[in-house]
């Protein structure tokens, strides 16, 4: 009988690209100044996304420029069509990647909101004081 060559698990290729797409992302918003920048893990949580990324901007002119610039890095480079949400306005900025889900905040409006706390599960706390 011949043998043949075990195939990688394709789970393993999509950790990975989920993986790349969070370092982006993460990556593309510390190069945009973004402010107290935080993770939530949703894997295994939720089955809306395996990360959700929580960021503030100083302005609502920084929050859309940095929205527009991510949505534009995700295109690019993971062949995805992000859905954006709030652009407008630009108080609060959802831009969802599929793998990824990231807010992009006024201070104001994320202290008001407080998503950390929404989906912390009871864990230790996430968010640094928001001054």
């Amino acid at each position: 009988m011949p043998v043949t060559a075990t195939p990688e698990p394709v789970a393993d290729a999509a950790v990975d690209n989920v993986d790349a797409l969070h370092a982006m992302i993460l990556e593309s918003l510390d190069d945009d100044q973004a402010v107290e920048m935080i993770t939530i893990p949703l894997a295994g949580k939720s089955s809306i996304a395996d990360h959700m990324v929580i960021a503030s901007g100083r302005s609502t002119r920084q929050v859309a420029s940095m929205a527009e610039k991510l949505a534009r890095r995700i295109k690019e480079q993971f062949h995805r069509n992000p859905r954006i949400e709030g652009l407008p306005t630009a108080d609060w900025v959802l831009i969802d990647a599929g793998d990824v889900i990231v807010h992009l905040f006024r201070p104001e409006v994320r202290s008001f909101y407080n998503l950390e706390r929404m989906w912390s599960f009871g864990d230790a706390p996430l968010a640094p004081e928001i001054v």
